[in-house]
Protein backbone atom coordinates (compact mmCIF):
# COMPACT_ATOMS: atom_id res chain seq x y z
CA UNK A 1 0.00 0.00 0.00
CA UNK A 2 1.28 3.31 -0.77
CA UNK A 3 0.81 6.49 1.61
CA UNK A 4 -0.68 8.38 -0.46
CA UNK A 5 -3.10 5.65 -0.49
CA UNK A 6 -3.90 6.34 3.37
CA UNK A 7 -2.66 9.65 3.79
CA UNK A 8 -4.44 12.90 2.42
CA UNK A 9 -4.61 16.17 2.22
CA UNK A 10 -6.91 16.73 4.64
CA UNK A 11 -4.83 14.65 7.33
CA UNK A 12 -1.67 17.08 6.67
CA UNK A 13 -1.14 19.48 9.37
CA UNK A 14 1.20 22.24 9.10
CA UNK A 15 2.61 23.92 11.99
CA UNK A 16 -0.47 22.63 14.25
CA UNK A 17 -0.44 24.83 17.75
CA UNK A 18 -1.21 22.09 20.14
CA UNK A 19 0.59 22.96 23.55
CA UNK A 20 0.63 19.06 25.01
CA UNK A 21 0.75 14.95 23.89
CA UNK A 22 -3.42 15.14 25.10
CA UNK A 23 -4.33 17.73 23.13
CA UNK A 24 -2.42 16.93 19.64
CA UNK A 25 -3.93 13.03 19.64
CA UNK A 26 -7.13 15.03 20.33
CA UNK A 27 -6.63 16.95 17.29
CA UNK A 28 -5.33 14.04 15.16
CA UNK A 29 -8.83 11.83 16.53
CA UNK A 30 -10.64 14.78 15.02
CA UNK A 31 -9.02 14.58 11.72
CA UNK A 32 -9.55 10.71 11.37
CA UNK A 33 -13.07 10.54 12.60
CA UNK A 34 -15.29 11.78 9.70
CA UNK A 35 -13.03 9.24 7.35
CA UNK A 36 -13.68 6.44 9.35
CA UNK A 37 -17.51 5.55 8.89
CA UNK A 38 -19.49 4.77 12.50
CA UNK A 39 -16.35 5.49 14.40
CA UNK A 40 -16.34 8.60 16.88
CA UNK A 41 -13.41 10.68 17.40
CA UNK A 42 -13.50 9.21 21.01
CA UNK A 43 -12.92 5.65 19.52
CA UNK A 44 -9.87 6.85 17.99
CA UNK A 45 -8.56 9.11 20.60
CA UNK A 46 -9.00 5.29 23.33
CA UNK A 47 -7.41 3.43 20.65
CA UNK A 48 -4.37 5.99 19.82
CA UNK A 49 -4.09 6.67 23.72
CA UNK A 50 -4.24 2.83 24.81
CA UNK A 51 -1.49 2.37 22.39
CA UNK A 52 0.28 5.32 24.30
CA UNK A 53 0.12 3.77 27.76
CA UNK A 54 2.05 0.99 26.45
CA UNK A 55 4.96 2.93 25.76
CA UNK A 56 5.34 6.28 24.27
CA UNK A 57 5.40 6.24 20.28
CA UNK A 58 7.89 8.83 20.41
CA UNK A 59 10.34 7.01 18.64
CA UNK A 60 13.39 10.24 19.21
CA UNK A 61 15.01 13.17 16.86
CA UNK A 62 11.49 15.26 17.51
CA UNK A 63 9.23 12.00 15.48
CA UNK A 64 6.47 10.17 17.14
CA UNK A 65 4.33 7.71 15.23
CA UNK A 66 1.33 7.09 17.32
CA UNK A 67 -0.70 4.40 15.69
CA UNK A 68 -3.73 1.91 17.08
CA UNK A 69 -6.11 -0.47 15.83
CA UNK A 70 -9.58 0.21 15.35
CA UNK A 71 -12.46 -3.16 15.36
CA UNK A 72 -14.80 -1.68 13.13
CA UNK A 73 -12.49 0.46 10.69
CA UNK A 74 -12.33 -0.82 6.93
CA UNK A 75 -9.71 0.84 6.20
CA UNK A 76 -6.60 2.31 7.71
CA UNK A 77 -6.21 6.29 7.49
CA UNK A 78 -2.79 8.13 8.46
CA UNK A 79 -2.38 11.99 9.66
CA UNK A 80 0.70 13.72 9.23
CA UNK A 81 1.46 17.08 11.71
CA UNK A 82 4.30 18.71 12.29
CA UNK A 83 4.30 21.77 14.91
CA UNK A 84 4.68 24.92 15.41
CA UNK A 85 6.42 24.09 18.89
CA UNK A 86 7.62 20.80 19.59
CA UNK A 87 5.70 19.34 22.55
CA UNK A 88 6.42 16.83 25.13
CA UNK A 89 6.10 13.06 24.22
CA UNK A 90 7.53 10.84 26.68
CA UNK A 91 9.65 10.48 23.80
CA UNK A 92 12.91 7.74 24.56
CA UNK A 93 15.09 10.48 24.27
CA UNK A 94 13.66 12.78 26.22
CA UNK A 95 13.65 15.21 23.46
CA UNK A 96 10.10 17.27 22.74
CA UNK A 97 8.42 16.01 19.09
CA UNK A 98 7.45 18.25 16.48
CA UNK A 99 7.00 15.50 13.21
CA UNK A 100 4.09 13.06 14.24
CA UNK A 101 2.54 10.83 11.89
CA UNK A 102 -0.32 8.73 13.03
CA UNK A 103 -2.11 5.82 11.82
CA UNK A 104 -4.96 4.19 12.78
CA UNK A 105 -5.63 0.51 11.03
CA UNK A 106 -8.23 -2.04 11.11
CA UNK A 107 -7.91 -4.57 14.01
CA UNK A 108 -8.15 -7.46 11.42
CA UNK A 109 -4.49 -6.00 9.43
CA UNK A 110 -1.60 -6.31 11.62
CA UNK A 111 1.04 -7.24 8.95
CA UNK A 112 -0.22 -4.11 7.01
CA UNK A 113 0.13 -2.09 10.00
CA UNK A 114 3.51 -3.56 10.53
CA UNK A 115 4.81 -2.96 6.94
CA UNK A 116 3.24 1.01 7.21
CA UNK A 117 5.11 1.43 10.21
CA UNK A 118 8.49 0.09 9.01
CA UNK A 119 7.92 2.30 5.46
CA UNK A 120 7.26 5.59 7.60
CA UNK A 121 10.21 4.84 10.01
CA UNK A 122 12.80 4.31 7.19
CA UNK A 123 11.32 7.53 5.79
CA UNK A 124 12.04 9.22 9.14
CA UNK A 125 15.37 7.66 9.49
CA UNK A 126 16.67 10.54 6.21
CA UNK A 127 18.01 13.59 7.54
CA UNK A 128 17.02 15.12 4.60
CA UNK A 129 13.29 14.35 4.65
CA UNK A 130 13.16 15.34 8.53
CA UNK A 131 15.07 18.69 7.46
CA UNK A 132 12.32 19.40 4.11
CA UNK A 133 9.13 18.33 6.36
CA UNK A 134 10.36 20.65 9.18
CA UNK A 135 10.80 23.50 6.97
CA UNK A 136 7.52 23.11 5.00
CA UNK A 137 5.11 25.95 5.68
CA UNK A 138 1.50 24.69 4.29
CA UNK A 139 -0.05 21.73 4.04
CA UNK A 140 -0.04 20.92 0.63
CA UNK A 141 3.85 20.75 0.81
CA UNK A 142 4.27 18.61 3.90
CA UNK A 143 1.99 16.94 1.77
CA UNK A 144 3.58 16.80 -1.26
CA UNK A 145 7.40 16.38 0.48
CA UNK A 146 5.93 12.69 2.24
CA UNK A 147 4.03 11.42 -0.43
CA UNK A 148 5.46 12.52 -4.15
CA UNK A 149 8.50 10.11 -5.46
CA UNK A 150 10.48 12.70 -6.12
CA UNK A 151 10.95 14.32 -2.96
CA UNK A 152 13.67 13.60 -0.24
CA UNK A 153 11.23 11.51 1.76
CA UNK A 154 10.62 8.96 -1.02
Amino acid sequence: MQLNEILSLDCTYCAAQDSSKKKLLETISGMVAPKLAGISRADVFDSLLQRERLGSTGIGLGIAIPHGRLSKATQPVAVLVTMAQAVDFDAIDNQPVDIIFALLVPEDEPEQHLKTLSEVARRFNNKDCCRALRKATTNQQLYDLFVEDDSPCS
